[in-house]
């Protein structure tokens, strides 16, 4: 398997950050690491050689990029509004400095997104706010409002709500979505769900499922048996979604 690690400062979090990448052509998958993870864990936890025959073959490319979930969602020495500022500029280092190397690198059109647990909630804000950008997204064990309760998982933002927090959260901002042209470019995005049975995320995998066909954006939602909230669970849905 080909495999090219890639660092550089970025002009829009004034920091190096670190990607790698696995193959050679195919489809890109530009791939979230989970919560406060970083961008070798994947490997390193053999959830992308659960993917060997894809890569080989050409038919994937997957782009595993860093988090910053410390500075941000996670960074309680920060008041709310910085969390959700800091969060913006990653999404601005995506979208105008990783997308563009995948372009550069991958020279297709087709690029999707996808993570696991916190890395879904990236892949799939990610997509649902540029579209226009992505084919597809996939979000394993995922939670789509940051701000809510789930189980033992509190709200990140303490509470704390402003016009950043409601367009970084689909839970959120897919109710109200009216603008014509947004609303076909996302019908035009396919979504895939996976969570478990037992997983906290549950009930916001089925309220985010239910929103999206009131919209009437291709999705769909698979239900695991179990927590299905590991490592070893993703090594079995990787080969199966991706």
């Amino acid at each position: 398997m080909e495999r090219a690690y890639h660092k550089w400062f970025s002009e829009h979090l004034q920091r190096d950050m670190e990607l790698l990448v696995f193959g050679q052509r195919g489809k890109a998958v530009l791939f979230f690491p989970t919560r406060m993870a970083r961008f070798y864990d994947y490997e390193n936890w053999g959830v992308i050689n659960a993917l060997t025959t894809q890569i080989n073959n050409g038919e994937l490319q997957l782009f595993c990029v860093d988090s910053i979930d410390r500075e941000s969602f996670y960074n309680k020495d920060e008041h709310p509004e910085v969390r959700i500022a800091r969060h913006k500029q990653y999404e601005d280092y995506l979208v105008n400095e990783v997308v563009q190397l995948i372009y550069k690198i991958n020279g297709g059109d087709y690029i999707q997104t996808a993570g696991c647990s916190m890395g879904a909630y990236h892949a799939v804000n990610l997509a649902m706010k540029y579209p226009w950008l992505f084919k597809r997204t996939i979000g394993l064990s995922g939670r789509y409002d940051l701000t809510k309760h789930y189980g033992n998982f509190r709200d990140l933002l303490d509470g704390h709500h402003n016009e950043a927090v409601y367009f970084s959260m689909p839970i959120q901002y897919v109710p109200n979505l009216a603008d014509g042209y947004l609303l076909s470019e996302l019908r035009d995005l396919e979504v895939v769900l996976a969570v478990g049975k037992e997983d906290p995320f549950l009930p916001g995998n089925l309220e985010f499922g239910r929103l999206l066909n009131e919209k009437e954006m291709p999705n769909q939602l698979h239900i695991w048996e179990g927590n299905a909230h590991k490592a070893a669970d993703w090594i079995k849905m990787v080969p199966i979604y991706f």
